[in-house]
């Protein structure tokens, strides 16, 4: 067996061709590889040695020739490949491990030029890639150093007499995982060359060229995590993927500790109520029905948070999806398992926690690990899909502050006011429109969402917090975008509001600030309104 190795990083890749050279595995490998691994004394050909051809034009050529693509691409079962090979004196090559220039890494660096993009542009990797895994039933491919390990272990159990392979199965794995590896390449290099806004009067080895927010051709990749029982309906069928690096503190990190298997519309409510807590850097518990949340509150812990959050719409809480962003003790659990809920997630759980929710085995825990300023991890892009096409935006991570709220009225919010208003203004993000949130110390007290009209939301907003006996007298409202008439500050006024949040912008936003200031009360602008569909 002979193995070619040529790897821009090589992290691990010593012990590998150690661990190949006791199995008595030849070495070939280019370049910067073969003089670390000579440097280690093990045997090593460089590529030069096997092909009789030197390296040039700055190492862009060196492992395009017959002799390494031949030794690849021959078919051991095909007796006119191997008589080819035998006339051209090439030899086969049995196990090929690459991995290519960090082109990802190289762009995403502030001040990349354009010169240094091209150059990370790997030629021969890819294309020795797309021989070896063509080739699995003879060749095995490794394409990155999680992958030594299983390779290594198949040919211990194999090696018998100084020979050793691996099977059909793991090289077809390593096959398909090679051309995945190729697709992400290509796509990050089309979405970057796409993007560039090309000036060829200011082209130089320095030129840093602007780029377009949106490329000329979008690419993207995910990795499946999981087949679904079923869609959003039980006649449609579902899998589950992630991004190929999930950023620290999402959904698609989560663990499952214990419950039935996440169903399509459990993920996607779990993923609106996660998203939703982590905006609140106090303890805070969010509880979402058919991905809009039907309590939020804040608490000096978990269960005051979540004892607030159920009290909004205790209905609509069951079988809802629970968030908390602080780890859940004895007490919170307790009281959540007194309801039915069909996913509880949190940054951690109490061994008796744990234990409280074991009798509840349909019940499924989610442990997600919230890293240090977790409320700024979110997704750059959001995409919808349409009739043959793709929706794509920068998402909405707009994040409020009391600096930006402009007071449009006479009267003044209190201090009390604006820190609710906030509050308020948090939640109504993670409303489907049109949206109208009621709150009152830390916790919502009726919301109203989904809704055609923006006055029909403000309407079932206070039907809400009368069927949970609750008082909307003294609240503040947060509305996702502006009021087109008076008539939906009316409702929230004679509900009990006292201070509105709105963003502001209508033509007729005179009528609505005379009419906050007919009813005495407060009103901000927020310059921005948050639209979710």
């Amino acid at each position: 067996m002979r193995a070619l190795i040529s790897v821009s990083d090589k992290t691990g890749i010593v012990e590998l061709a150690k661990e190949l050279h006791a199995l008595g595995v030849g070495l070939i490998s280019t370049g910067g590889t073969a003089k670390l691994l000579a440097d280690q004394g093990l045997p090593v050909a460089e590529v030069a040695e096997v092909t009789g051809f030197p390296e040039m034009l700055d190492g862009r050529v060196k492992t395009l020739h017959p002799k390494v693509h031949g030794g690849l691409l021959a078919r051991r079962d095909t007796p006119e490949h191997m008589a080819a090979l035998k006339a051209h004196n090439i030899d086969t090559i049995d196990l090929l491990i690459v991995n290519l220039y960090p082109f990802e890494a190289t762009v995403a660096k502030p001040g990349c030029t354009l010169a240094d993009a091209i150059e990370n542009i790997d030629i021969g990797g890819p294309a020795m890639v797309r021989s070896a895994a063509k080739n699995w039933k003879d060749v095995g491919i490794v394409t990155d150093a999680s992958q030594y390990a299983d390779v290594i272990a198949e040919l211990k159990a194999t090696h018998v007499q100084g020979q050793c392979k691996l099977s059909d199965k793991l090289r077809f794995a390593l096959s398909v995982a090679a051309f995945n590896r190729i697709s992400q390449y290509d796509g990050a290099i089309s979405n970057y060359l796409s993007s560039v806004n090309f000036e060829a009067e200011k082209l130089s080895e320095t030129y840093m060229p602007k780029r377009a927010q949106f490329s000329g051709q979008f690419n993207e990749q995910y990795v499946k995590v999981q087949d679904l029982r079923y869609g959003e309906n039980s006649h449609q069928q579902a899998a589950w993927y992630r991004d190929l690096a999930p950023a620290a503190g999402s959904l698609a990190t989560g663990v499952q500790l214990q419950g039935k298997e996440l169903s399509y519309n459990n993920i996607a409510d779990a993923d609106a109520a996660w998203e939703c807590v982590k905006s609140f850097e106090t303890c805070a518990c969010v509880i979402v029905k058919h991905a809009n949340p039907c309590g939020v509150a804040v608490g000096a812990t978990a269960l005051e948070a979540y004892s607030k959050a159920f009290q909004t719409d205790p209905t609509s809480a069951f079988g809802g999806i629970i968030a908390f962003n602080r780890p859940v003790d004895k007490a919170a659990a307790e009281a959540v398992s007194k309801q039915f809920v069909e996913v509880l997630m949190a940054p951690d759980f109490s061994a008796e926690a744990l234990e409280v929710f074991k009798s509840k085995v349909n019940v499924r825990l989610m442990k997600i690990a919230l890293p240090a300023h977790y409320g700024n991890v979110r997704n750059a892009l959001e995409t919808k899909r349409v009739g043959s096409g793709l929706l794509l935006q920068s998402a909405d991570n707009h994040e409020l502050a009391l600096a930006d709220m402009k007071i449009v009225t006479a009267k003044q919010p209190t201090p009390a006011e604006l820190h609710d208003l906030l509050f308020a203004w948090k939640v109504a993000k993670f409303v489907k429109s049109n949206a109208i949130v009621f709150c009152l110390n830390g916790m919502t007290m009726g919301v109203g969402a989904g809704q055609m009209s923006r006055l029909d939301s403000a309407r079932i907003a206070s039907i809400k917090a009368e069927a949970a006996k609750l008082s909307l007298q003294n609240t503040v409202v947060a509305s996702d975008a502006f009021f087109p008439f008076r008539d939906g500050l009316d409702v929230v006024v004679q509900a009990g509001a006292t201070c509105v949040a709105q963003p502001g912008g209508s033509v007729r936003d005179q009528e609505v600030i005379d009419a906050a200031n007919e009813h005495g009360v407060a009103m901000v602008f927020t310059g921005v309104r948050h639209f979710r569909h």
